[in-house]
């Protein structure tokens, strides 16, 4: 049944982009320890952050591209999904990010992120990079020495024998391994959603949006999303028209995933659209800038739209990403780069030190703390407002004393009211205490993220002066941020408003179950065992799990 609010399924059971602004995470993180200097492969201290549901990636883009601002660190970031697709558009994005500069150029590389990551149709040619990144990395997939010389900052070894060949699978299915649009009919996979969301509003679908936009987003600081980009997003999908119209007409695929539907008395994996369609992609980067004056005003309204704010801050982003790009190209030890470079006539730019992107098993934030290596082990914690139930003693086990949380709200979920925003906001706190943290003393008030320390010697305070500088750490672009979109409805159960079948597909992907629903309502001191991760598959893989 249809509430003002809405069906409630707006957020869907998958996440594709971020629903808070990018984050640098080195400036969430505990100081540099001096003494940790000895303890390290080539005496450069590590930083080691945990993210369940960073989705996107661009806290990761982010920390790296702000990483000159600090004293020199290794970064090693471990990332938990709650299915295969995300981890394979985590791929995507960093092969993009990090591509040879000689063979795609700034802007066409800018372009075709925003179009792959927010856009539900895609150019013909964005199309056929996306086939031919994806063939490539489905052959890299199931060859790791391969897969450790072509991509260095990448480690699949934490992945199941079953989640490795999904993870192939994925990649087989973007490739093109099955033809022609019907195999993912996204425009009218979209306009299905829409129609079992807005219900008997549907024909009023613009008045909905233009609310939701003015009255929710735009209260809520996302003032700079235009009406237009809004409307046009809402209706067929596409948030950043970077060309004409008529160009976006090819599905993109990185947006499907798997999800198990009852059909004629029988549970089966289908394949279809169950992300996002009441928000947006605006928020990740089109809300906050480093540049002031694209944030500037005129008789009240915004002279700079989300998506034009978007591309330029994409834009900066991979400009800055060259630099870690470089070494990698040269197949060479960075120190080693830097050495040879100061033998040459012109003077080099400093090289950043490396960075590795750990995935791990998918459902593994339970068990974590049983293996040694990850007890103690995390500086930092994010935890994305649709993973907040996760967030467990057991998770907090594998922080180090006096290391930070940080949990992403609820403020762009445009379905929710602000007494449901409330208690969210106060459950994410009961978790937080019962998972051993306590708040982060002198951390400004945000609407956007929780921050927390866990309790060590000493309680750390917000600002911490950078180790072996004069300077206060470099202000972050938004308050530390990421969301995952909470799932509305248990995935086993079928869609009321009828998303025509789709496809069934080899292997189901394992998604998120739980609901934010059950976040919201107060509960009492206990903390309620955290709900399954994800949905076992319907069938048994051809490996079995180690």
């Amino acid at each position: 049944m249809t509430t003002p609010a809405g069906s409630g399924t707006g957020f869907g059971s998958v996440s594709w982009w971020g629903l808070s602004p990018a984050v640098d995470l080195q400036a969430e993180s505990p100081p540099v320890d001096p003494d940790s200097q000895a303890d390290t492969e080539h005496g450069t201290p590590e930083l080691n952050v945990l993210l369940l549901g960073s989705v996107d990636g661009r806290h990761l883009l982010r920390t790296l591209t702000r990483a000159a601002l600090w004293p020199r660190r290794r970064f090693r970031f471990y990332v938990l999904e709650n299915n295969m697709e995300a981890v394979a558009r985590h791929m995507l994005i960093f092969s993009l990010a990090l591509e040879d500069p000689e063979k795609m150029g700034l802007q066409e590389r800018s372009e075709t992120f925003l179009e792959v990551w927010g856009n539900a149709l895609l150019r013909p040619s964005v199309a056929a990079f996306v086939r031919t990144q994806a063939g490539r990395l489905a052959r890299l997939v199931p060859e790791p020495d391969r897969l450790a010389e072509q991509l260095p900052w990448l480690s699949l070894g934490a992945l199941k024998f079953r989640e490795r060949d999904a993870l192939e699978a994925v990649f087989r299915f973007w490739a093109g391994g099955e033809k022609g649009p019907e195999a993912f009919p996204m425009s009218r996979l979209w306009d299905s959603r829409l129609r079992h969301y807005l219900g008997s509003r549907y024909d009023a679908r613009r008045g909905v949006s233009d609310w939701d936009l003015h009255m929710k987003l735009h209260d809520r600081g996302a003032r700079v999303i235009h009406t237009s980009e809004f409307r046009r997003w809402r209706d067929t999908g596409v948030a950043f028209e970077l060309r004409d119209s008529s160009a976006y007409h090819v599905p993109n695929r990185t947006l499907a995933s798997g999800r198990l539907l009852s059909h004629r008395g029988e549970r089966v994996a289908a394949r279809g659209y169950w992300g996002d369609i009441v928000t947006g992609p605006f928020v990740a980067f089109g809300i906050e800038a480093d540049d002031e004056t694209l944030l500037k005003t005129s008789n009240g309204q915004p002279i700079k739209t989300a998506g034009e704010i978007t591309q330029h801050n994409v834009t900066e982003l991979f400009r800055a990403m060259a630099a870690w790009g470089r070494p990698r190209a040269t197949q060479g030890d960075p120190a080693q780069v830097q050495g040879d470079a100061d033998g040459s006539p012109e003077p080099a730019a400093p090289v950043p030190e490396s960075f590795t992107v750990h995935f791990l098993s998918l459902g593994s934030a339970q068990t974590l703390h049983h293996k040694s290596c990850y007890k103690g082990r995390f500086q930092l914690l994010y935890v994305a407002c649709g993973m907040v139930h996760l967030l467990s003693p057991e998770l907090g086990a594998c922080v180090a004393p006096g290391g930070r949380l940080i949990v992403e709200l609820a403020q762009f979920l445009v379905d929710l009211r602000q007494e449901q925003l409330q208690g969210f906001s106060t459950r994410v706190g009961e978790l937080a205490q019962a998972a051993g943290f306590a708040p982060q003393p002198g951390a400004r008030s945000s609407q956007t993220f929780a921050r927390f320390y866990k309790a060590g010697d000493s309680a750390p305070s917000h600002k911490d002066p950078a180790v072996g500088s004069g300077t206060p750490p470099p202000e972050v672009l938004v308050p530390p941020l990421e969301a995952t979109n909470p799932p509305p409805e248990d995935l086993t159960q079928p869609l009321e408003g009828g998303i025509p079948p789709s496809e069934p597909l080899k292997q189901p992907s394992e998604s998120q179950a739980s609901l934010l629903e059950a976040l919201v309502p107060p509960t009492g001191s206990q903390t309620p065992k955290p709900e399954s991760l994800t949905v076992p598959p319907e069938t048994n893989s051809p490996i079995p799990n180690f």
